[in-house]
């Protein structure tokens, strides 16, 4: 059988499956075939075609396999990189809850240390009015004794002359102004 095959093919040679001509003769030599073999020889070739039919089916299969998996791989990693994200994404979310309450805690500081200069700026400033304050009431005190009195004074008329006086008190009069910046 495989004698007369391998002879054929060397008279005719290699068989070309996609022709109309190769078919016929591969039909023609499986019906020879048949009528040396009989039946036995259908059970072969049934077996041979399902062998393919099953190694075709197997690669679909696989195929099919290889889809499935590459999918779920891709959902895999779609659910890491989510879940990564959305770690990243809280973890920016409470650095920045972090820098703004450090820079609360700035500004807070900072009006403090503005609050504390201007309290002394006027305590200062208190202080220094206060002394040009008592300054100003021990001259108004110690000024009496300067004024000549007015007995002494010399009158060339008799008529009486008339001096302006200014009642002098001893509580000091001054406007205070206070500049707030």
């Amino acid at each position: 059988m495989d004698v007369n095959r391998k002879t054929d093919q060397r008279q005719n040679g290699p068989v070309d499956t996609e022709t109309p001509m190769a078919n016929r003769h591969q039909r023609k030599e499986l019906e020879d075939t048949e009528q040396k073999c009989g039946p036995e020889i259908h059970i072969v070739e049934n077996k041979r075609q399902e062998k393919s039919r099953l190694k075709k089916r197997r690669k679909r299969r696989i195929k099919a396999a290889k889809k499935i998996q590459a999918w779920w791989r891709g959902h895999l990693v779609r659910r890491t990189l989510l879940v990564a994200a959305l770690r990243a994404w809280m973890i920016q979310g409470w650095w920045r809850m972090i820098l703004l309450r450090r820079a609360y805690k700035q500004q807070k500081l900072l009006l403090r240390l503005y609050v504390i200069q201007e309290k002394s700026v006027v305590k200062l400033q208190s202080c220094f009015r206060m002394w040009q304050c008592r300054q100003y009431c021990q001259l108004v005190q110690n000024l009496p004794e300067f004024q000549t009195p007015e007995s002494n004074l010399i009158f060339q008329n008799n008529e009486v002359l008339q001096v302006p006086s200014k009642a002098v008190s001893k509580e000091p009069e001054f406007h205070i102004e206070i500049v707030s910046i």
